[in-house]
């Protein structure tokens, strides 16, 4: 198979560090140019514009630059090749170094903490232990599963739940929408890294929330969402929060980004921000796992990490 050009198309990221890399093994086009090139065998892509892939008529397959992919299927004229979602190392690393994080800082009541020292005030509450902290991890796919090792070896009592059964050992798994209750009930503090689908988008809701455990563990349940920004409700949230649903949250992902100046989330003593940094893209990582693939694919081996059409993901 004849080595074929990249298209390039990146919204909101500036292309040189990506191009520059890319360009060392192939020939890259940079969007707006390319459109109907013949020679163009690849599109490399994060938020590309509506109906730019489909005029390419000899296109292979589709790279997305993120763990995500729901910015590619808004696209209404996505042409019917392979989409590669990007598994890397450094990807998932980053993303259990957040989890953890946040989920250490929730269970040792960092805010608390804060607090104190902002008004001098030497006290020391009472701390219970991991393993009587449940973190429940709605997604179990690479970075959820990642991410439950991670607090297994911490000591955490961890659930998780995803669309279909996925066993892992020494955790508490649950699937599909009857697992979905008894998930929540079980879980003190819920990581958020399910995929955007059309099935998931608004999920993480008021009514959702309601059914996490609150119990004095914690002294209230915990929210931390690192997943997409449109699986959750802002306002369910605000609310959650303001009437004790929730004790804390801690957000990556928003259902606008960047989040409004406007927003009270911003704000909200309950809440700590991060802007969409859990788990930063970095091209000198993902683009020789890029490469790779693309070259062995030429060769006639199978595409990795193929994305499901029908699931979304």
């Amino acid at each position: 198979m004849e080595k074929g050009k990249i298209l390039l198309a990146l919204t909101g990221i500036h292309p040189q560090r990506w191009h520059e890399l890319l360009s060392a093994e192939r020939e890259v086009v940079l969007e707006p140019n390319g459109a109907n090139d013949p020679s163009i065998a690849y599109a490399v892509v994060w938020k590309q514009k509506p109906n730019l892939l489909k005029s390419l008529p000899n296109l292979r397959a589709i790279f997305s630059i993120g763990a995500g992919v729901d910015h590619i299927f808004a696209d209404p004229g996505l042409p019917d090749v392979p989409i590669v979602k990007i598994v890397a190392d450094n990807l998932t690393q980053h993303m259990v170094e957040y989890v953890v994080w946040r989920v250490l800082d929730h269970h040792r009541q960092a805010s608390l903490y804060r607090a104190q020292q902002q008004k001098k005030i030497w006290h020391e509450p009472p701390q219970r232990a991991a393993g009587d902290i449940s973190v429940g991890i709605m997604g179990l796919g690479s970075l959820g599963s990642a991410a439950a090792s991670a607090l297994l070896s911490l000591g955490f009592a961890v659930n998780g739940w995803s669309r279909s059964e996925r066993p892992m050992k020494g955790v508490s798994t649950y699937a599909g929408e009857a697992g979905l209750i008894p998930f929540l009930n079980a879980t003190d503090i819920l990581v958020v890294l399910l995929p955007l689908t059309p099935q998931t988008q608004g999920i993480v809701n008021y009514g959702l929330l309601k059914e996490l455990r609150r119990r004095n563990g914690l002294g209230g349940a915990v929210l931390i969402n690192a997943g997409r920004g449109r699986l959750q409700k802002d306002a369910d949230i605000l609310r959650a929060l303001d009437d004790g649903t929730l004790k804390e949250a801690s957000l990556d992902v928003f259902e606008v980004e960047p989040l409004p100046k406007t927003s009270p989330l911003w704000s909200h003593p309950k809440v700590f921000v991060t802007p969409h940094a859990a788990a930063t893209s970095d091209p000198a990582h993902l683009v020789p796992i890029m490469l790779r693939q693309m070259a062995a694919f030429e060769r006639g081996e199978k595409l990795e990490n193929l994305v499901d059409r029908k699931a979304g993901y």
